[in-house]
């Protein structure tokens, strides 16, 4: 059974429960005018008793036993209005205590006793309770029969008067009032209904729209307007399923824009906004109305084409869609010329479900881009060990932001003292698959791709949240820095400070506690780049390092240029103190030039106490490695921290005098 609507609810409750209050007014006031009517009677009718009855009426035998009250010459039906204060009346009737009637104007041979039949009212009701009427019909017309008692002025109650006044009138204007109370009643009420519910549907058609458009909203791209990936997983679903029972062939098209970076990065945001929109308006000119384009983020749409006959039909729509780019995009009066790369993977064939057609899709999509062939179909013949690099490389894609990657914590030792005095956050990849991924096979993987700027932003949003709950807890390690390595491709990333910036004014860390560091390598790609990033991001408060000194040919002039405060010995420099002098002398040698240019320096990759005191001996200020601790996740640092904080107390005591 179909629900009614929110308008729907609204008209059927608030018409039933505005009728049902006219009615219950309509009914008060019909009630209210009976009862008054019945009070005026009574008013009217004790007159009549009081001006009339009273002065026939000697004593009580009059009214007892025997027809004592006359009227010869008509005077109690004579009453009128200026004399009794009422209406003519229509009979009256006296009758004595015993309930014998002494006097009936409307037939006086008529021998009455009360109670009297019609109105079952008695004698002795009269006489204890005082007025009572009842309305009956007398000549065809109704009457308002009053039943009053007749005192001598005190306490003593002779008899009852039985008054009858005409009620027709009474009746009619009655009726006359309750007809316009009524219309008055309803028609206030219609006025007021139709106003609520033109509120209410009006308020009930803007939530609708407004659900609508959240709805439109989390299944649709904001910029483009096209489907966005929940929407195209969902409809991929249901493609899959259709297919199954069809025969039919399912493809699955993934598109990246080639060279979109450098227009966002030169022509800014806005144009790369322009262009995306322009994209996606040329891909729906080259697909079927039965297809379905989606933008899965950033520079990728993707297109599906449910009920195909064949994978040719697929690569020809595949070569259709890769048409789109043959012509440059106008964008504010730019010609702008990019090109696209396009995997196509199909079902059967290619995948046995929805979410390996997307991953094999995404496979065939970075092998043309890699190969620069425009479009490539999936083949699973090619080669194995690209192949599973491309799906690795998929895996990644739908890892970050999930469970999947999670930051560790290795800290960092001060040699003088032993404290911990900071940390360096380590990625770290577990597959549901295939199990813990090193990250020297997947960062390299995401550098290559460009998928680097995601997972370090996604790097960043973690430590520094997971800075401010450490500071909130009051932890022992609360204040203390955290190191973030940076890709070299992190540092032409043109918004990366006012991103860093962005993120630590919406948590409240002063930027000192955010360690950033670049490999040397990195320094030396583009050296002039990278001096105006390194700067930017100097200029925000936040530490800078060079991490993995020595392995690259870093000049003392580049060195010296660069806003930098720490620098990191690489660990395979460090494992060389203890194997050969060649080894002492470089590290010393590094150290000392650290040193001269106002830079601490730490040292990687210790693992035993003797080294350890080397180090210390060639003036090295902090150290890391598996001596101290594992990079650890953040849940198990307390104990750690708690048991290297006792180990550096006890070294720093006093040694007792005497021993």
């Amino acid at each position: 059974m179909r629900r009614l609507s929110l308008t729907g609810a609204f008209a059927v409750v608030s018409v039933l429960t505005m009728a049902l209050l006219g009615v219950a007014l309509v009914v008060v006031f019909s009630s209210s005018l009976r009862a008054q009517a019945r009070s005026d009677g009574q008013l009217t009718a004790q007159s009549v008793v009081d001006t009339g009855v009273k002065r026939l009426i000697a004593t009580p035998d009059d009214l007892n036993g025997r027809v004592a009250v006359t009227d010869d010459n008509g005077w109690l039906l004579g009453l009128t209005q200026d004399q009794a204060g009422s209406p003519e009346l229509a009979f009256l009737r006296v009758y004595g205590q015993n309930g014998d009637i002494v006097y009936n104007s409307s037939n006086p041979t008529d021998v009455l006793r009360l109670p009297d039949p019609a109105t079952k009212v008695r004698v002795e009701t009269v006489l204890d309770g005082g007025r009572t009427a009842v309305v009956q019909q007398y000549g065809g017309q109704p009457v308002l029969v009053v039943y009053a008692p007749i005192d001598n002025g005190g306490s003593t109650v002779l008899g009852v008067a039985e008054v009858a006044i005409p009620y027709a009138s009474t009746q009619d204007r009655q009726h006359r009032s309750i007809v316009i109370l009524a219309l008055v009643v309803f028609g206030t009420f219609v006025i007021a209904w139709l106003f609520m519910f033109r509120t209410v549907h009006r308020a009930s058609r803007r939530l609708r729209d407004q659900a609508e458009e959240n709805e439109r909203l989390a299944l649709h791209d904001p910029l483009t307007a096209l489907p966005n990936r929940r929407l195209l997983t969902d409809r991929l679903d249901r493609a899959v399923v259709a297919a199954d029972r069809s025969g039919e062939v399912v493809a699955l098209m993934i598109l990246d824009v080639d060279r979109f970076k450098e227009v966002n990065d030169t022509l800014g945001h806005d144009r790369g906004d322009l262009l995306l929109k322009q994209v996606a308006e040329r891909l729906l000119t080259r697909v079927r109305e039965v297809d379905t384009v989606a933008r899965l983020g950033g520079d990728e749409f993707a297109v599906l084409a449910p009920g195909l006959h064949s994978v040719l039909d697929a690569e020809r729509l595949a070569r259709r869609i890769h048409t789109a780019f043959d012509r440059p995009f106008e964008v504010d009066q730019l010609m702008l010329h990019v090109d696209s790369s396009l995997g196509v993977a199909v079902m059967p064939g290619h995948a046995d479900s929805a979410q390996e057609l997307m991953q094999r899709a995404d496979m065939a999509m970075y092998g043309a881009k890699q190969a620069r062939l425009g479009t490539l179909l999936f083949q699973p013949e090619h080669d194995g060990a690209s192949a599973d690099r491309l799906m690795l490389l998929g895996d990644l894609r739908n890892a970050i932001g999930s469970d999947q990657l999670q930051v560790y914590y290795q800290p960092t030792i001060d040699l003088a003292t032993e404290a911990v005095v900071g940390f360096e956050a380590l990625l770290r990849w577990t597959h549901p698959e295939r199990g813990p991924i090193p990250p020297g096979e997947f960062i390299p993987l995401a550098e290559t791709t460009g998928m680097i700027h995601a997972i370090t932003r996604y790097v960043l949003e973690e430590v520094v949240s997971q800075m401010a709950e450490w500071d909130h807890r009051q932890t022992p390690f609360a204040d203390l820095p955290v190191a973030v390595n940076l890709s070299a491709r992190n540092l032409v990333e043109p918004t990366l400070a006012e991103f860093i910036e962005d993120l630590l004014g919406s948590f409240d860390l002063p930027p000192d506690r955010l360690i950033l560091e670049v490999t040397e390598t990195a320094l030396i790609e583009d050296p002039m780049r990278t001096r105006r990033m390194l700067q930017e991001l100097s200029n925000l408060g936040v530490t800078l390092a060079v991490d993995d000194f020595g392995t690259g040919y870093t000049s003392m002039a580049q060195l010296e240029q660069m806003p930098l405060h720490t620098l990191k010995i690489d660990r395979s420099f460090v494992i060389r103190l203890m194997r050969d002098d060649g080894g002492t002398t470089l590290v010393r040698a590094i150290v000392e030039l650290a040193h001269e240019f106002g830079l601490s320096v730490v040292a990687e990759g210790v693992e035993d106490v003797e080294l350890t005191e080397h180090l210390r001996a060639l003036g090295c200020d902090q150290a890391q490695g598996f001596l101290w601790s594992r990079p650890l996740p953040p849940a198990e640092l307390l104990d750690v921290v708690v048991r290297l904080a006792a180990t550096s107390a006890a070294n720093m005591a006093p040694v007792p005098s005497g021993t």
